[in-house]
């Protein structure tokens, strides 16, 4: 069994790649000592490797900013099967460790809560049997255990995992319960991209902290939370030593509830290779990038145009949001920058070239096997949804979470391929006490999806176009936007399992509050 420890910031980098009202964590500092559990190896679920791991969520304390360290939980991971580089420690994060696999794996995973709260996890885009989806019916006490077993059917991508209790979410989230999971395979591998200290994994999130350096959690189910500084990788340190030449960025926004709207300081263009579901035909240019909670995308950035000590700084630029306007204040969430303020992400220091390697971007990247929109089942009458909030509560076609609930219109059938279309009915504006229209980055679980097409009504325009130029609906997809009053219709197919999934708000607050629905696959 290997147990990871923490290593240095410059270590990480050099092996990154390789193969209702304010919430504080109560005081607590009882990291346990992992030791080896019951797990043993089975049967392979496929041909391929075996790949066997601990999993264990627990409080502990870490040091983020200069006086009291910060509790948080956290979770901490072993590697009892496989690849040393299977699990990654990110260092002086709050993040969990980095899980690298291969497409053609099997993950034998063994989760074990030791937070004071039901937990259960998610793996954020990947396509799993119903048992290993993370479904809140299946969340575990503290003291208890739960054993995931999936072969890794994904393409090479930047996938994560993170809690999903039901009303719970948030909060486990927001106090560190995140990790990225990289897939790899063949068509990947066969085009030299970026790989080891070159590969950049950046997970993007707000947090807000109180005068003892405690993280502060302020549940708002309307607008959702907004923290008032950026943490990058779990971490309060966003500079980052590059060399004069190509790196691989793959960022997540696991924000709780803010939307980004990234771009260079100095104007450059953005080059995205990769969405939520992996590599691109080829790359794409954007001015901008817009980025929900739960989205990951992926850059190809060449600094050999920059010279050794200058920096490069990713900004989030303003946009236009109309809702948390005054509710936010109301709700009591008034201690975060508002969605759309404009914020510092990160930088990047060019330093003196190490590396004689440098490769080109590749014309062609992938073949990503789309559907074809005439093939579906129901293209002449797609699956609506209608995306609404209910005073303070989000609503999917009127309806809010039930554990076990699945109406009639949520049932589809395994192979079937469908068009569902997704409606944000709000209307944006100064609306119900100042409300405006909510955003709704919307998941759905066990699935990659294709967007077809967005419209937009003529009353939400203006706003709209301060950010619909950054999307990128050129790929894969689990997760996207739908702004107020905004259409979205997407291309799904359901393959492989039978079973109980979900799809919901992502962002964080929205989704503890409700606006989540099952759907069953048969």
């Amino acid at each position: 069994m290997k147990i990871l420890t923490s290593i240095s910031r410059r270590e990480f980098i050099r092996l990154i790649g390789v193969g209702a009202g304010a919430l504080v964590l109560s005081s607590c500092n009882n990291t346990p000592t992992p030791t080896k559990d019951a797990l043993t190896t089975t049967q392979a679920l496929t041909s391929g490797e075996d790949v066997v791991l601990n999993l264990i969520a627990s409080p502990t304390t870490i040091q983020l900013r200069p006086g009291d360290a910060t509790r948080i939980w956290q979770y901490q991971g072993q590697i009892l099967q496989g690849s040393s580089s299977s699990l990654q420690v990110i260092p002086e994060s709050f993040l969990g460790p980095i899980i690298r696999l291969t497409r053609g794996q099997n993950l034998k995973l063994h989760f074990k809560n030791q937070i004071p709260d039901d937990s259960i996890i998610h793996w954020h885009g990947m396509h799993v049997p119903d048992q290993s989806d993370g479904h809140p019916r299946f969340a575990i006490s503290e003291g208890q255990t739960y054993d995931y077993e999936y072969p890794i059917l994904n393409r090479a991508g930047t996938y994560w995992y993170h809690p999903h209790p039901h009303g719970r979410t948030g909060p486990q989230v927001y106090y560190g319960m995140a990790g990225l999971l990289i897939i790899s395979d063949d068509e990947e591998a066969k085009l030299g991209l970026p790989s080891g200290e070159f590969d950049l994994p950046l997970v993007i999130q707000d947090r807000t902290f109180d005068n003892q350096n405690q993280l502060v959690y302020v549940p708002d189910t309307m607008n959702g939370f907004f923290g008032n500084q950026v943490m990058v990788n779990g971490q309060s340190q966003h500079t980052w030593q590059v060399q004069p030449r190509p790196y691989r960025l793959r960022l997540l926004n696991g924000s709780n509830a803010r939307i980004y709207k990234l771009a260079w300081e100095d104007d450059t263009l953005l080059n995205v290779i990769a969405t939520d579901g992996g590599l691109l035909v080829k790359s794409v240019q954007r001015k901008y990038l817009t980025l929900a909670p739960g989205e990951r995308v992926e850059l190809w950035v060449n600094f050999n145009s920059y010279q050794p000590g200058q920096k490069i700084r990713l900004k989030s630029l303003p946009f236009k949001v109309s809702s948390g306007t005054m509710m936010g204040g109301m709700m009591g969430n008034n201690s975060g920058l508002p969605n759309g303020e404009a914020m510092e992400i990160l930088a990047f220091e060019v330093v003196k070239k190490t590396s004689d390697q440098s490769p080109n971007l590749p014309d062609l990247l992938s073949k990503p096997g789309f559907y074809l929109e005439k093939d579906a089942i129901n293209r002449l009458s797609p699956r609506q949804i209608t995306l609404s909030m209910q005073m303070t509560n989000g609503t999917l076609n009127g309806r809010s979470f039930v554990m076990d609930q699945v109406a009639n219109d949520e049932n589809v059938q395994l192979g079937d391929l469908e068009v569902w279309e997704f409606y944000n009915s709000e209307k944006g504006g100064m609306g119900m006490m100042g409300g405006g229209g909510h955003p709704h980055p919307m998941h759905i679980h066990g699935v990659q999806f294709q967007v077809l097409n967005r419209q937009i009504d003529k009353q939400n325009l203006q706003e709209y176009e301060t950010i619909n130029e950054g999307f990128v609906n050129d790929g894969w997809k689990d997760t996207m936007l739908v702004w107020p009053g905004e259409r979205v219709r997407v291309l799904v197919r359901f393959d492989n399992y039978t079973g109980l999934y979900l799809y919901h708000c992502h962002n964080l607050e929205h989704e503890d509050g409700g606006m989540m629905r099952n759907y069953r696959i048969h």
